[in-house]
């Protein structure tokens, strides 16, 4: 089975027909999406903006992470909640968007990030505390996370308005290819 085919199926499932035929649900699932992408992507770029020691130099980044984190993986899994739950709704329309792509290739990269910085970082700033510039390392990890965020919501919002639908034929071959578009001969 290939993707297409698997999300395909996943869209004529009588849960993602529900989800995509509501007339409210959809709108309540979004809605609590875009919330809680506020609160996850307001607090990282708190959290990046101190990594890169421009803003609250006073506060310990060890300090700071610790009462932030919290709330931004809240955030974090009901926005990762409601998004799966938009992909349901229209599972076929979303693997098709390059949009959508690189939004799940830039959220693997920055998990990536994330956890670099978590698990190798973050455990020697204890060290340097709130010194006003933080050191290379730390500067990078903020500074890739800040980027990869906004290219994140950039894509997110592009979504909607994915100029490059399969129903939108004809289009260039390679942009038929890298959305698994199969287009059907025309019947003019």
């Amino acid at each position: 089975m290939t993707p297409l085919d698997f999300f395909t199926w996943l869209s004529q499932t009588p849960w993602s027909v529900d989800l995509h035929e509501s007339e409210i649900a959809y709108s309540i699932i979004e809605s609590v999406h875009v919330w809680t992408l506020c609160l996850f992507f307001g607090l990282m770029m708190m959290v990046d903006l101190r990594l890169l020691g421009w803003t609250m130099r006073a506060v310990p980044v060890s300090e700071f992470v610790d009462r932030l984190l919290p709330w931004a993986i809240a955030g974090f899994v009901i926005m990762v909640i409601s998004g799966t739950l938009l992909v349901l709704a229209i599972p076929l329309r979303s693997y098709q968007n390059l949009f959508f792509r690189g939004k799940m290739i830039l959220l693997v990269v920055a998990g990536l990030n994330a956890w670099m910085f978590h698990y190798r970082i973050y455990p020697k700033i204890a060290g340097w505390g709130a010194d006003g510039v933080p050191p290379k390392a730390v500067r990078v990890a903020g500074g890739l996370s800040l980027v990869m965020w906004i290219a994140i919501v950039f894509c997110g919002r592009m979504i909607a308005y994915n100029w490059f639908d399969c129903d939108r034929q004809p289009q260039p071959a390679i942009i038929n290819f890298l959305t698994s578009c199969v287009p059907t001969p025309s019947v003019y």
